[in-house]
């Protein structure tokens, strides 16, 4: 494992040039204006901020002015669609940056909250966070005995999935954030559920604060630790509140309180905002809890998330193998190992509930389709649970004795790699078109996209290799624009 650990860091260092300090979406905007209006105003009044980032071209989308700079809440003040968690992720990391700037450390850079050394502090804080969801994941995935399959489906998790993009392309999105606050929360909850205790309660319900104040989305994600909990509440040996259920219920309770109290900064600052404790009501007119664009959203050939990327259907597979109890035991069929099987392929279904969730909300949201981002953004969260279940593909390859007794064992292990190729490219493929301007930003066209990717993108590869590590500004410049052609003088006006 430590020397596992040691690639993964490696190959974290090496791309921290990669990373992107930019902010230019509204998106961004609102959660970067989170941040410097609780560090420099102490407050949640956003009006300066969006009026900053709107005179310096920054925020010049499509109703960004009507939006932001003429719509209030109750409470008279600019509307936000962010939340406060990111703010709470990225404050150390805008803490180092402050002092710098300050003490002069920095190049000279005005104290504002706005300049680059800030902006630098935000996108390198969402890669470290992005970073840690993956070594979290690659955490749950020994801890879930995957650990053969782990390293390598470290990497294709973060390579082969959108999580990248949200890394070093858009760090100032909150999507790196939710993806380890996801990892805290799902780790914690493998490692408390061993023992079920007063102390693990806590951490169980402080990290599901944390992980609902970066995305609220993910407060279904907590269907997984409760289902586990009512099923350690069923077998408990005792019909009555003997000690095994009064140590689950004071887990119980443990989490519920640290949840509240965890969650009180994000109720304080709804009404601050919108004068309730509660989400923009803008927000909550945007779903239809039918979930009627569930579907679209899970396999929509244009804005599908198995066809934007295809190694989250794999992930789904490996979970339902292990929720088939094929994870571990299949090579010593031992009675030990069976149990354990069980309880993996008990976990592996929790796991997919959780994916499940996620699916239901996203396709419960209007603008489901998130066309203009890269990928289904939405599901970045689920970057640890994606790379648990690209790990469980690996007992696949070993039912009959390991890859080195069995040919065919090998066969698949090979195959197993070859598909992780295969989607990592797909997903570097689709996010060099994304940026080159190759490819239409609001949906997938899987012929173009193909090709794009298998062709013209290894053709270009040195090209826009060299564009992003040494002239990265030639991606955001806007398209050339043509001079127009003379004008020519109007006719006299008969008199």
């Amino acid at each position: 494992m430590r020397r596992e650990l040691a690639v993964l860091a490696a190959a974290f260092v090496i791309t921290l040039p990669l990373i992107t300090p930019r902010i230019y979406a509204s998106d961004e905007v609102q959660y970067f204006s989170y941040l410097r209006s609780l560090w420099f105003d102490h407050d949640v009044s956003f009006e300066n901020e969006y009026q900053h980032f709107w005179d310096a071209g920054i925020a010049r989308s499509q109703g960004f002015h009507e939006t932001y700079l003429e719509r209030q809440t109750e409470t008279g003040r600019r509307i936000s669609f962010a939340t406060i968690g990111t703010a709470i992720l990225w404050s150390p990391f805008y803490a180092v940056a402050d002092a710098l700037v300050g003490t002069g450390l920095a190049g000279g850079g005005v104290r504002d909250g706005y300049g680059p050394p800030y902006v630098r502090a935000v996108a390198f804080g969402s890669a470290v966070y992005g970073w840690l969801a993956i070594v979290l994941g690659w955490a749950m995935a020994h801890r879930l005995g995957l650990g053969r399959g782990a390293l390598a489906a470290a990497l294709a998790a973060w390579f082969g999935t959108p999580l990248i993009f949200y890394m070093y392309i858009a760090p100032p999105m909150a999507h790196a954030c939710q993806a380890f606050a996801v990892a805290a929360f799902l780790f914690v909850w493998l490692v408390v559920r061993e023992r079920w205790t007063i102390g693990g309660g806590v951490a169980l319900g402080a990290t599901a604060a944390l992980m609902v104040m970066v995305r609220e989305q993910d407060l279904l994600i907590i269907v997984a630790p409760v289902l586990d909990w009512a099923l350690a509440w069923w077998r408990a040996p005792e019909d009555t509140l003997g000690p095994p259920r009064r140590r689950l219920a004071g887990h119980a309770m443990a989490g519920l309180a640290a949840f509240a109290i965890g969650y009180t900064p994000q109720l304080l600052a709804y009404q601050a905002l919108n004068g309730y404790p509660f989400p923009s009501r803008l927000v909550v007119r945007k779903l239809n809890w039918l979930a009627p664009h569930a579907a679209g959203v899970f396999a929509s050939p244009e804005h599908g998330l198995v066809f934007w990327t295809p190694l989250a259907l794999l992930a789904i597979i490996g979970l339902a193998a292990g929720m088939a109890g094929w994870f571990g035991w299949a090579a010593q069929p031992t009675l030990t190992r069976r149990r354990e099987s069980a309880s993996t392929a008990w976990l592996a279904l929790c796991l997919l509930l959780a994916v499940a969730s996620q699916v239901y909300v996203a396709g419960s949201v209007e603008s489901w389709t998130v066309a203009g981002a890269f990928g289904q953004r939405r599901f970045v969260g689920l970057s640890a649970v994606f790379l648990v279940g690209l790990a469980g593909l690996w007992p696949v390859a070993d039912r009959r004795g390991g890859w080195r007794a069995n040919p065919g064992s090998a066969r698949i292990r090979v195959a197993v790699v070859a598909l992780f190729v295969l989607g990592t490219w797909w997903n570097l493929g689709l996010m060099a078109q994304f940026g080159g301007g190759l490819m239409d930003r609001q949906r997938l066209t899987l012929a173009d996209n193909a090709y794009h990717t298998f062709v013209t993108v290894p053709r270009r590869l040195p090209e826009l290799v060299y564009r992003y590590v040494f002239a990265r500004h030639s991606f955001y410049a806007p398209p050339p624009t043509s001079p127009a052609p003379p004008t020519l003088p109007a006719p006299p006006t008969p008199q």
